[in-house]
C-alpha cells in the first residue's frame, strides 16, 4: 500500500460514473460545456481535493510516513490519508469546498449554512483506525482525527470541536510539525509496517484506478472551464462596447431604469 496513489478510491468511482456521460457535440466543446457526468462531478472534485492534500503532505519529510486512500473493510470505505510521524498517528478526512464558507462549532460544522456530518464521520474514522492498528501491533495506538478543508473562501471557528481538529489545507503540515513528539523512530516504523498491510484494515487488495484516464479527464475539464471563461469575457467586453457606442437616448433610458 506504500505506493498507492492519492485519491485512488474516489478516482475509481469518478471514472465508473463518468463512463455513463453522454458525448459532447462540437458545439458543446466550442462553448465549453463540462464533460463531467452529473453523478461523477462530486467524486471528481473530491479526488482533486485529496490530490492537493497529498501534494501538501509530501513536504513533511522523510521522518513521516504517509498513506493515501487506505481501504477499510469490504464495503468500499477508505481513509483519505493516514499520517504517521514524530507527533503521532493521524487520519485525514479531506473535503474540497472551493469558494464555500465553513463554520466550525464544538459539535457541528456547516458549509454555506448547511449542517454536515463531517465531524462525526472524521471521529468515527479515527476510532476505527485506532482499533485496527492497536490490534495489529498488539499495543494501544491513539489516532487523532483531522478534517482538512481544501479551497474554502472562509473558515470561521466559533469554538473548537472536542476531538476533531479542523484545518485548512495550507495549515496542515505546519500544524503537524508543531505538535510535540510522542513516537520514537522505531515506533513510527513499527506502526507504518502494519499500516502498509491490507490485512490490517480487513480489506481486500483493491484494483488500481486508471490514472491516465483521470489525467485526460482533468485536462478536458480544465479546457472546458477556460473556454467558458473566454466566452464570458467576450460577452462582457461586447456589452461594454455596446454601451459605449449606444446613442444618448439609450444611456438615458438605462440610467432611468437603474434609478428606480
Amino acid at each position: 500500500m506504500t505506493h498507492r496513489a492519492p485519491a485512488s478510491g474516489v478516482i475509481a468511482e469518478a471514472l465508473r460514473l463518468q463512463a455513463n456521460a453522454s458525448s459532447r457535440s462540437r458545439l458543446d466543446r466550442l462553448f465549453g460545456r463540462s464533460p463531467l457526468a452529473p453523478d461523477a462531478e462530486s467524486w471528481f472534485l473530491g479526488a482533486i481535493g485529496e490530490i492537493e492534500v497529498a501534494r501538501i503532505l509530501a513536504a513533511l519529510g522523510s521522518e513521516w510516513r504517509v498513506f493515501h486512500s487506505v481501504p477499510v473493510g469490504s464495503n468500499g470505505s477508505d481513509i483519505d490519508h493516514l499520517v504517521i510521524g514524530p507527533a503521532g498517528v493521524f487520519t485525514i478526512n479531506t473535503k474540497h469546498r472551493a469558494g464555500r464558507s465553513v463554520w466550525v462549532g464544538d459539535r457541528r460544522l456547516m458549509v454555506d449554512g448547511q449542517r454536515t456530518d463531517y465531524l462525526r464521520n472524521s471521529g468515527h474514522e479515527a476510532e476505527r483506525a485506532a482499533r485496527l492498528l492497536s490490534s495489529a501491533t498488539g499495543s494501544a495506538i491513539d489516532v487523532v482525527p483531522l478534517l482538512v478543508i481544501v479551497g474554502a473562501k472562509r473558515i470561521t471557528e466559533r469554538s473548537k470541536p472536542a476531538r476533531v481538529v479542523v484545518l485548512s489545507a495550507e495549515r496542515t503540515t505546519r500544524w503537524l510539525r508543531a505538535r510535540p513528539e510522542t513516537l520514537s523512530v522505531d515506533s513510527i516504523e513499527a506502526v507504518a509496517t502494519v499500516a502498509a498491510k491490507y490485512s490490517t484494515w480487513s480489506a481486500p487488495t483493491p484494483p488500481e484506478p486508471d490514472l491516465d484516464a483521470f489525467a485526460r479527464l482533468r485536462t478536458d475539464v480544465a479546457r472546458a472551464r477556460v473556454r467558458r471563461q473566454l466566452w464570458a469575457s467576450a460577452a462582457a467586453a461586447g456589452m461594454v462596447g455596446l454601451l459605449v457606442s449606444a446613442p444618448s437616448w439609450f444611456g438615458e433610458l438605462l440610467a432611468g431604469i437603474l434609478a428606480r
